[in-house]
């Protein structure tokens, strides 16, 4: 169980705080005067319509007046992510393009792509966190559980007929569903989908019966009454879903975060990535923000690109244990 516990306790906690300790309210221009003369192009590696590319836009919305200059989403999806990756590791290091990142596509993609050639740690300039994304374990509506406890006990019950959906094999919600089960002491049997909407809506029709997947994809049906909610990743004591409890007060240190942040290509000047640091922990401290994210699930968390480096290395650790675990192997 420990194996899953993630060394992120310190940065979730202060996610609630949204970036303090860096809270200066200058202006990029206050560093760089001719800075953002232009339009700023944010590649997201994922498709319209996804966790990535909703928070992006709610941020850009925010962003845009206090940059002067409108912040651009350039969906690039493909190959787990790398396409837009690689395009965004390949640009000029002038501030006028930038990467919303996530755990996917550089956490878990590199592990699991041998194709792929970036190396998330040395490769990037690290621009900050930018949100925290619970996984939620959902089940279809006529499961007869109500809480964890229930949910395990059901599973062990079943003897490996227990339907989880995925969103692939090696995607989040494959490796999060197969480290509860393993929590939990109980068998699961792997139902991969193409991509989350597919996964959580065969939960939602009966064709498999739970899924632990980023929380952005479920709350609305969580919502609408179409799946039923059981808990959250996030540690012990926290609440980014309201009255949702934390897995972990029933198993006591399973945590699996997904997580979303900006980099961009090595090279950017001190100044702009202090500025672009700067204007989005300004925004991620707006009311319009906390609202927005919390729709979706997720909490607005900034940083310093070295606690970014250190939050970005016990990740690809963590989820390197749960891909072992999971008998996941690199194609």
């Amino acid at each position: 169980m420990s194996t899953f516990r993630a060394s992120r306790r310190q940065l979730i906690s202060g996610a609630l705080l949204y970036g303090a300790g860096l809270t200066a309210s200058s202006p990029v221009g206050a560093q760089s005067p001719r800075y953002p003369a232009r339009p700023v192009r944010l590649i997201v590696p994922n498709a319209p319509g996804s966790s990535v590319d909703t928070i992006s836009r709610l941020l850009g919305q925010q962003l845009t007046p206090l940059l002067g200059q409108a912040l651009v989403v350039d969906n690039k999806a493909g190959a787990a992510g790398a396409v837009g990756i690689d395009a965004g590791k390949l640009a000029p290091p002038d501030g006028y393009t930038v990467i919303a990142a996530s755990s996917s596509s550089v956490t878990v993609a590199p592990l699991l792509q041998k194709a792929i050639s970036y190396d998330p740690l040395k490769d990037f300039e690290l621009i900050s966190l930018v949100a925290l994304l619970p996984n939620v374990l959902v089940c279809r509506t006529t499961l007869p559980v109500n809480k964890l406890s229930e949910f395990v006990a059901y599973g062990k019950a079943q003897g490996g007929k227990f339907n989880m959906a995925s969103a692939g094999p090696g995607s989040v919600s494959h490796l999060a569903g197969v480290a509860l089960s393993a929590a939990g002491g109980f068998e699961a049997l792997h139902v991969p989908y193409k991509g989350g909407s597919q996964s959580v809506g065969s939960v939602v029709s009966g064709e498999t019966d739970w899924t632990l997947t980023p929380a952005p994809v479920a709350m609305a049906l969580v919502k609408g009454g179409r799946l039923k909610i059981l808990g959250h990743s996030m540690p012990k004591g926290t609440q980014p879903l309201g009255p949702v409890p934390s897995l972990a007060e029933t198993l006591p240190g399973f945590e699996f975060t997904s997580w979303i942040g900006w980099m961009g290509p090595k090279g950017l000047p001190p100044e702009v990535l202090d500025g672009l640091r700067r204007q989005l922990t300004l925004a991620l401290q707006t009311k319009e923000i906390r609202e927005g994210f919390a729709v979706h699930g997720a909490v607005p968390h900034s940083s310093t690109g070295e606690a970014f480096r250190e939050f970005l290395a016990r990740d690809i650790e963590q989820t390197r244990k749960a891909i072992r675990l999971a008998g996941v192997q690199a194609e």
